[in-house]
């Protein structure tokens, strides 16, 4: 069984981060990522452009050159693939985490590959994989997705998307551009607030024109095969519809942090505890970085902001190493 100071579930930009400052600080570590090189970024959509400038999504204070300032999802892949290839990173693609336990002084990481010991884990799976769904009838049709790819899937076709954050309004827009015939579902009074300060007024322009039809402090009741029911406060309306991009958000993996034994808040904000210096988890050697310490408050922690994590963590695994060490 192979060991390591540190094993990273997830290689994602902050997992990535760990690998460096783990590499960097003499630590033997091990990245594991299910799927390829920044998985979640890989699935955003095609032509994504990113709310942070590109000094902002820096890793490692490695520059990120980018053709505008704010980069966008190609380049992001591009910058971040670089890192982990030029650094000769240690990383297993496409080989997913089932289980972590703790034994004695170390954990045992069961993937669905192989097992490894390691003394310290850090968890930086971030939140994309798992959906908030609507729950209503229809929702399992094949015409619904609640990931959105490529404007030109939906040309000359009725689309329904579904929310009102950054990934909603970019798919509206988007795909009313390529001749998507485009309603938009908003559970609330207006276009969300934290969408993009360049995008939300061309949004809000192409609702007015008509372009797009909005529905406000509306909801879906149910998904039919040619068409969608929507309630709203003018009463129920029956829409015709080919397909549906229910964009309402993600939420972590509680089920696997549960199952770690980490511990969730109880209220519906569900925030993991840890420890805001260190990183550290009420499971000693059980670290989390990234968005995933965020809960259910996705919009709390983004690159920018949490890839400090990378650092705290490997100074506290230091310091831990240290302190064991005979005088």
């Amino acid at each position: 069984m192979e060991a390591y100071d540190v094993l990273i579930v997830g290689g994602g930009p902050i997992g990535i981060a760990c690998g460096l400052e783990a590499k960097k600080k003499g630590l033997t570590y091990l990245i594991v990522e299910k799927g390829p090189i920044v998985n979640s970024l890989f699935n955003y959509p095609i032509n994504m452009q990113f709310f942070s400038s590109s000094e902002k999504l820096e890793i490692a204070e490695i520059p990120f050159i980018s053709k505008e300032a704010k980069p966008k999802r190609n380049e992001a892949l591009e910058y971040y693939r670089r890192i982990v290839t030029s650094n000769q990173l240690n990383i297993h693609l496409f080989e997913r985490v089932q289980g972590i336990e703790k034994n004695d002084d170390h954990f045992i990481v069961t993937s669905e590959k192989t097992r490894y010991q390691a003394k310290n884990v850090i968890v930086a799976t971030g939140f994309y994989d798992l959906p908030n769904k609507i729950e209503v009838p229809g929702e399992d049709l094949p015409k619904v997705s609640h990931y959105y790819k490529d404007p030109h899937f939906y040309a000359s076709q009725k689309l329904a998307v579904i929310g009102a954050s950054n990934s909603a309004i970019d798919a509206a827009l988007e795909c009313w551009r390529k001749g998507a015939e485009v309603s938009l579902i908003i559970r609330g009074p207006e276009v969300g607030q934290r969408v993009k300060y360049w995008v939300r007024p061309d949004i809000i322009n192409r609702i007015n024109e008509g372009s797009i039809k909005a529905y406000y402090n509306s909801v879906v009741k149910e998904i039919r095969q040619h068409e969608i029911v929507v309630d709203t406060p003018e009463g129920e309306v029956v829409i015709e519809n080919d397909f549906v991009l229910a964009l309402t958000g993600y939420k972590p993996n509680f089920r696997f942090l549960q199952k770690i034994g980490i511990e969730l808040s109880e209220d519906e904000k569900k925030l993991p505890v840890y420890d805001p210096e260190t990183m550290e988890t009420n499971v000693a050697g059980l670290y989390l970085a990234g968005v995933i310490c965020g809960g259910m408050e996705t919009h709390k922690w983004f690159i920018e902001n949490s890839r400090i994590h990378a650092d705290m963590i490997i100074a506290s695994i230091l310091e831990k190493q240290e302190s064991k060490v005979p005088s």
